[in-house]
């Protein structure tokens, strides 16, 4: 069960009945079930025939559940197989997964398929997040919009209970996408951050520091939100440039407020009738001013060191100190106000010259304390003088107000030698992050990272187990125990105060924990973590910690990755993993962030089942979006989506977020890209459909591939060798994450070999119709030919359905059951219950089958039907009346005697694939020939008719590739001359620079081929 169950320090207020949402979700499987298919799939799969094109929603049907009882077998079989252990990023309970989540999935269930298919004991742990800050304000925008109603207006109790029924909503669906999009997660090891073992880690892991000495409380600058009225960390403060005065709505004020407008107050000198001018955007903070700063290199300046100003508003005497570190003395006047109370760089300023903190604005975003009696209790941003001056703005990314930095005693983790160790174990090699591009932004947070505030005054999350004493005679009211239990903290007290301490006397803080100090705990709570005294829990960390790989979004590198690196090591004295790979962001197709008030947020479920522009535009009015929001979000999908989304299925998604992954540190995601995967799932489908026939053999016992190595074609050895360098590329692309290599390279060998060439050239085997020039072979020769073919055809089949499977799990599966009907005979009696269960292609193994002589060979004959198929497009173009004696027969030049062996062993394919007959010779005819060069020692050539009208036609051919030449050329020179800009590679985002490089790719070929083609039309010009 993944919901929480109530505990004494009451990680919430309230306990709403429990749920059997977990175990409809993610029910147990029945361990007496056997491992045979399931009625439904078995007849799919064994019974009725294969439908004439991909369907992804009926191909998906049913094979999650069959998967849960192939990984329950797997768990009961476990012995002293090699272990693989990795956690899902929880998801937030705030909503739906997005496909950034989709992309999380999609790689970890990669990883978790291959490292099963390939025998290793596979351990992957789904999870929920609780989300503090985040399904609290979501929440709280809901209950506003639904009922008018504010947190307060509940109470804590209430309001708790409202969060849990969001939770139990958006958790189930939360769950029932990630079984959509096929992970195959350990169900049974499901956790909710918030669940009694993460609550009891929580807790037990904030005791400990706080007993280390590495938890206190002060009163330190934070960001404030205002609206949430809680801390928030920097990854919730959203920066805005502004470069002129700009309006902006914020919530609770009524009338927009105008930011980036500078300000100019005088400070009058003490004992001087001279003034320092001041700029300011922040003029509402005066009240709160104890000084002035200066550079102490200032020239115009060094008279007023040492000496003070007067306040503008009280008149009081406040220093003129020289601060180098926070002074830009080319900018503005060079006199800055310090207000060490709303500032954090004041602030530290404050700290080195010991300047006072005086507030003036207080968490409800309102003048307090030393101002005069008309500003008090007034909006912060009241009416400000009008001078033109860039600002940033720090937003709240939860609520869209302004965040206030506040002086407020908050629960502080001293991390400065926990920091410390984490980035040195990056720079020892300990810890390994990839891409390394990622590690300057680790050293860079971890090198100057300050202490952590972790309270926050929310009441969703887990409550910090610290008692203020209060009540008691010999308590100021201002000392804390922190323990365990209500129990223990009485204990605490007690030998604190010296005297007994009441439940009464002790009063827990409200605050809550950071959601991201227990998300830092759970390669370590996930397995039991602290109950090491139990035996399960000891034995699951001694096997399973730490975990074999960290794989997440680099946007976290530093707020989750690096919090878990610092705590888990804290705490067990070992690295929680040895490995962090990280992927990239995914925006949309023209590189914005998605976000719901864009419209441009993608729902995985959307993209798999399809969805049309009405029921995505009806889905905007469901979630929390201001109605102005909804309109520009309506508008811009109806840009994006004018058809609404197609159905493309899961393999669909899961292939196109995997080929994504080679565009560096974000993904511009296109739902075309999906939708030609689409098509692609068609094409395997549409190759195994067309294969199951040819691979019955009734009258033949049938052969294993080595049984049939003997009697192989040229064109089954070279489509083996070129397996074997695809399931090389495979292997090595999934081992290091580049995922995006090992997708390219098995669409190239499915698509370009196996289907273009394989196939085709197998045709004539398989279907008994070879050409006269193998007349000759006896019946037997042929038979044993066919049975090489079938063989070799199933065996790629069945390797390619095994290399895609961890990236297209349904349709691989789905087809692969088919295709073990015809097994050959070193396969019969070893059929597994699912393709899970299969062996993985290893490299090694199909090594064997490498033969780079087949390979070039192939590729001789390949160039030269190539060459043929060029050669009868151009004098199509040239001589579209020719006889059939003319453009029929191609003329192959060999000087080289090996060369000329090589074709003449190949003339039967070359002339079936070509359609054409064929004539060897060793010397070109002095004739009207279109000719191309396959290399040095080969040549083609065919005759062209000699008439007027051909002749016109080769000379308006020739001008019109010419033509063409000089374009490409010039379009070439500009983007060589683009990409060779001083600033070209630190500007242009890095898509751009991939679609670049592939565009210089292909203007190159297009010239060579063109350039080849005018060079044969030119050669034959002098034949007229």
């Amino acid at each position: 069960m993944w919901r929480c169950a109530r505990r004494p320090l009451r990680a919430c207020a309230a306990k709403p009945s429990r749920t059997a949402l977990a175990m409809r979700s993610m029910a147990t499987v029945d361990k007496s079930s056997t491992l045979s298919l399931p009625d439904a799939l078995h007849e799919r799969t064994k019974v009725e025939p294969l439908a004439a094109s991909f369907e992804p929603q009926a191909v998906e049907r049913g094979w999650q559940a069959h998967w849960q009882h192939v990984l329950q077998a797997h768990k009961r079989e476990r012995g002293a197989r090699d272990k693989f252990t990795m956690i899902l990023p929880p998801p937030n309970v705030t909503g739906a997964l997005h496909i950034g989540h989709a992309l999380t999935i999609t790689i970890q269930d990669t990883l978790a398929r291959w490292h099963r298919m390939r025998g290793r004991d596979v351990d992957w742990i789904p999870g929920l997040d609780h989300a503090g800050i985040a399904t609290q304000s979501v929440v709280e925008r809901k209950l506003m919009k639904e009922k008018a109603q504010t947190k307060d207006d509940l109470g804590r109790d209430a309001f708790v209970g409202e969060v849990w029924k969001w939770n139990e909503q958006y958790g189930g669906r939360i769950l029932d996408q990630i079984d959509h999009l096929g992970a195959t997660v350990d169900k049974q090891q499901h956790y909710f951050t918030l669940d009694d073992t993460r609550s009891k880690a929580v807790i037990d892991a904030f005791v400990r520091l706080y007993d280390q000495g590495l938890v206190y409380r002060r009163r330190r600058m934070v960001n404030w939100c205002p609206t949430l009225k809680t801390a928030i960390s920097d990854i919730e403060v959203d920066s805005e440039q502004l470069t002129q005065p700009t309006l902006k709505v914020l919530p609770g004020h009524s009338q927009p407020v105008e930011f980036g407008v500078m300000h100019r107050i005088h400070y009058k000198l003490a004992d001087s009738d001279e003034t320092l001018l001041v700029d300011t955007t922040r003029p509402e903070t005066i009240f709160g001013d104890v000084a002035v700063a200066i550079h102490p290199d200032d020239e115009r300046y060094k008279r007023y060191h040492g000496k003070h100003v007067l306040h503008p508003f009280t008149n009081e005497r406040i220093p003129i100190v020289l601060d180098s570190e926070l002074v830009n003395m080319e900018l503005g006047t060079g006199v800055v106000k310090i207000t060490p109370a709303h500032d954090p760089k004041d602030y530290e300023c404050g700290l080195r010259h010991s300047l006072e903190e005086v507030e003036v604005i207080d968490a409800e975003g309102k003048m307090c304390g030393r101002v005069p009696e008309s500003y008090l209790g007034i909006g912060r941003f009241e009416a400000r003088k009008r001078i033109p001056h860039a600002t940033t703005l720090s937003i709240c990314s939860r609520s869209g107000n302004i965040i206030e930095p506040l002086l407020m005693p908050q629960w502080f983790v001293d991390t400065s030698q926990m920091a410390k160790r984490a980035a040195d174990n990056v720079r020892s090699g300990a810890l390994a992050i990839e891409p390394k591009s990622h590690i300057h932004t680790w050293f860079f947070f971890l090198d100057n990272m300050q202490d952590w505030c972790v309270s926050r005054q929310l009441w969703w999350g887990h409550r910090i187990p610290a008692y203020r004493i209060r009540n008691h005679p010999t308590a100021s009211g201002n000392e804390w125990v922190v323990a365990r239990s209500l129990e223990e903290a009485k204990a605490k007290a007690s030998a604190m105060q010296g005297v007994e301490v009441s439940d009464s006397d002790l009063e827990q803080d409200n605050d809550v924990l950071d959601t991201w100090f227990s998300s830092g705990l759970l390669p370590l709570s996930v397995f039991g973590w602290p109950d090491e005294q139990n035996p399960d829990v000891a034995a699951k960390l001694k096997a399973k910690y730490p975990l074999d790989v960290m794989e997440t979004g680099s946007d976290i590198l530093f707020f989750w990755v690096a919090r878990m690196a610092m705590l888990c090591e804290q705490f067990s004295g070992e690295l929680p993993f040895k490995r962090v790979l990280l992927h990239p962001m995914v925006r949309d197709k023209t590189g914005r962030k998605m976000s719901k008030s864009l419209g441009n947020v993608i729902d995985p479920l959307h993209v798999i089942h399809g969805i049309s522009l009405e029921k995505l535009t009806a889905g905007l009015l469901e979630g929390n979006i201001s109605p102005r929001e909804i309109k520009k979000a309506e508008k811009d999908l109806k840009r994006e989506f004018p058809k609404g989304i197609p159905s493309c299925g899961t393999d669909a998604l899961r292939l196109a977020l995997a080929s994504y992954l080679q565009q560096g540190r974000q993904i511009n995601m296109d739902v075309q890209r999906i939708v030609s995967y689409r098509h692609f799932c068609n094409k395997v489908w549409n190759a195994v459909r067309y294969a199951l026939p040819l691979l019955k053999n009734e009258s033949l016992e049938r052969q294993s591939l080595v049984e049939s190595k003997q009697n192989m074609a040229l064109a089954d050895k070279w489509i083996l060798s070129r397996l074997a360098e695809a399931v090389a590329t495979c292997n090595a692309g999934i081992e290091s994450g580049h995922l995006a290599s090992s997708v390219a390279a098995l669409q190239r060998f499915f698509v370009q070999e196996l289907c273009d060439v394989y196939i085709e050239f197998s045709k004539p085997i398989l279907y008994g119709n070879r050409l006269s020039a193998d007349d000759f072979q006896s019946e037997d020769e042929i038979a044993a030919k066919k049975l090489s073919a079938q063989s070799t055809l199933f065996h790629c089949l069945d390797q390619s359905l095994r290399l895609f499977h961890p990236f297209t799990p349904f349709v691989t599966e789905e087809l692969w059951h088919r295709l073990q009907e015809h097994q050959p005979a070193e396969g019969l009696g070893t059929k597994q219950p699912s393709i899970l269960s299969a062996a993985f292609p290893e490299s090694q193994e199909a090594e064997q089958w490498r033969d780079l002589q087949a390979e070039a060979e192939m590729s001789l004959v390949l160039d030269i039907i190539h060459g043929i198929r060029s050669l009868k497009h151009t004098i199509k173009t040239i001589a579209p009346n020719a006889t059939t004696s003319d453009s029929d027969v191609v003329e192959i030049v060999c000087s080289n005697d090996q060369v000329q062996a090589m074709v003449a062993a190949n003339t039967g394919d070359i002339a079936g694939q070509s359609r054409i007959r064929v004539t060897l010779t060793t010397h070109e005819a002095d004739s009207a020939c279109l000719t191309h060069s396959v290399s040095d020692s080969c040549k083609i050539a065919m005759q062209v008719p000699q008439d007027s009208e051909t002749s016109q036609r080769v000379q308006k051919e020739v001008a019109r590739l010419e033509k063409r030449v000089q374009k490409s050329t010039q379009a070439l020179q500009a983007l060589e001359q683009r990409r060779a800009g001083p600033e070209y590679r630190v500007k242009v985002p890095e898509a751009v620079q991939a679609q670049d490089e592939a565009r210089v790719t292909q203007l190159e070929t297009e010239i060579l081929a063109t350039t080849k083609s005018l060079s044969s039309l030119q050669g034959l010009q002098q034949y007229f």
